[in-house]
């Protein structure tokens, strides 16, 4: 659009408006500017999409990982007690499949002994009558256990506060591996000694009590716990037991030899379902946001995706379907993900459902457990999980992934356009100065038009009123007629 001009207005005085001028001009030079701005906007999005989907790339490698590793959730082992008020157990995959019958005859407990109470209470001296010093002799250990000393001496060590804190100095110092502490009663005080580990090792005993008024209690605790396993008899100094069935942890909770304990080992269907669940939701994610790149509006109405053409996204879309639909051989029957229940839809989502067979999942697994494992990955690296975990590597890639490629080339191509428009933008500005400058001197010039135009009237007329009156008594009129 051409920009116009009032001439009545330009030869009154007033001039033009330089400033609205330059910007029309400027404006009009400038349309090119609001297309790369576009352009910029739309790589703006790309980027973002792109990123996007290469984070959920990333969630899908890592889920797909989990089915791959050798020691993940495919390979973990689960131990069920039928009884778990008295046995708990745990196991690492290392385990194997089995049952056990165990008995749980004794827990292991730890070492304990009490004094008497002693009714003058916590900090009245335990030394006999006329004794300034006496002797303790604690052993840990049961018979032919360690022996410690303890020298008691008045104003130090002879009430029963100062005597705990002096035990308690001394085991720390020399790993005794005792508690000492003060417990009171209606009775009055006493003091308490508990071994810090169970089993004989920490059984308790005083195999010399000198010069002191204390009276200790018969000793209690510090024995190993006693279960069979099979029939099989096993001794533990601690109730956590390992090594009694091969990667398998027990945890005795409580003694009940009346009571054998069914514990039945094998795959944690757990933590396996669980796994091919999370993977079947992050492939789910990554598709189903592809799929809305390629959502086209028929009647026209809706502008296409920002990525409804790009050619990467199609071939990632391609290699999607194309890694779930991988397929094994034999492995009885387990060859696909069909063959355990988890089907494709129409839109290339998965979702778990039953076999052609009529078979859950879940029945599948615990029919199969090691094919299924199989199937997902095996020794020679050619599972599922194995080839999808290699393919995903290669599209995550940060310099070769068709995902990081097309970032790559959209920042190249933003870089080049935000230089183009600064180059731009600094060359509107001159000209917008240099505009500026010219409109401003013709501006003045037409503002001072009126004031040139009076003086040449005025100054032609006083030459016409002189030349009238020098040419009175010419015979030619035509120079005044003329003026």
């Amino acid at each position: 659009m051409g920009i116009s001009l009032n001439p009545s207005a330009l030869l009154s005085g007033q001039g033009i408006d330089v400033s609205s001028l330059v910007q029309q001009i400027i404006s009009e030079q400038a349309g090119q500017l609001s297309v790369w701005q576009a352009q910029q906007t739309a790589f703006a999005t790309e980027d973002g999409l792109l990123e996007g989907m290469n984070n959920n790339l990333t969630n899908l490698q890592t889920a797909v990982a989990a089915l791959a590793d050798p020691t993940g959730a495919l390979t973990a082992q689960a131990a069920d007690s039928s009884q778990p008020g008295i046995v708990t157990a745990t196991a690492q995959s290392n385990a194997i499949a089995g049952t056990h019958q165990i008995v749980v005859t004794y827990l292991a407990t730890a070492g304990t002994l009490y004094t008497d109470p002693i009714a003058a209470g916590a900090d009245a001296s335990f030394l006999a009558t006329g004794q300034t010093s006496g002797d303790i002799q604690l052993q840990v250990g049961g018979a032919g256990g360690t022996v410690h000393d303890l020298a008691i001496t008045q104003g130090s060590n002879d009430t029963l506060n100062t005597l705990a804190q002096y035990i308690n100095t001394q085991s720390s110092a020399n790993n005794w591996g005792i508690t000492a502490s003060v417990v009171s009663d209606v009775n009055g005080a006493r003091l308490a000694l508990f071994s810090q580990s169970s089993g004989s090792s920490s059984a308790l005993a005083i195999v010399n009590n000198s010069n002191t008024t204390l009276s200790f209690d018969t000793p209690v605790g510090g024995t190993n716990a006693s279960i069979t396993i099979d029939g099989v008899p096993f001794s533990s100094s601690s109730n956590t037991v390992i090594g009694a069935i091969q990667g398998v942890t027990l945890n005795l909770v409580s003694q009940s030899p009346d009571n054998p304990v069914q514990l039945t080992v094998g795959p944690d269907t757990s933590q396996i379902t669980s796994a091919v669940n999370n993977f079947i939701s992050a492939y789910n994610t990554v598709v189903s946001t592809i799929n809305t790149q390629y959502v086209v509006d028929p009647t026209g109405a809706t502008p296409a995706p920002p990525l409804e053409s790009d050619i990467s996204l199609r071939s990632l879309q391609s290699s999607m379907l194309t890694d779930a639909a991988y397929a094994i051989g034999g492995n009885s029957g387990i060859v696909n993900l069909a063959s355990m229940g988890i089907n494709m839809n129409n839109d290339g989502t998965l979702t778990m459902g039953l076999t052609p067979g009529g078979q859950t999942f879940a029945q599948v697994l615990a029919a199969n457990p090691s094919a299924v494992q199989n199937f997902f990955q095996n020794s020679s690296a050619t599972g599922f999980a194995n080839n999808f975990n290699a393919d995903l590597t290669n599209l995550t890639d940060a310099t070769q992934g068709p995902l990081n490629v097309d970032l790559a080339q959209n920042h190249a191509e933003q870089q080049d356009l935000t230089t183009t428009i600064n180059n731009f933008e600094t060359q509107l500005t001159a000209e917008q100065t240099q505009l500026t400058e010219t409109y401003e001197a013709v501006n003045a010039s037409l503002q001072s038009y009126p004031l040139l135009l009076q003086e040449i009237t005025e100054a032609l007329g006083s030459l016409s009123t002189s030349d009238t009156i020098g040419t009175s008594s010419s015979t030619n009129p035509t120079l005044t007629s003329g003026l």
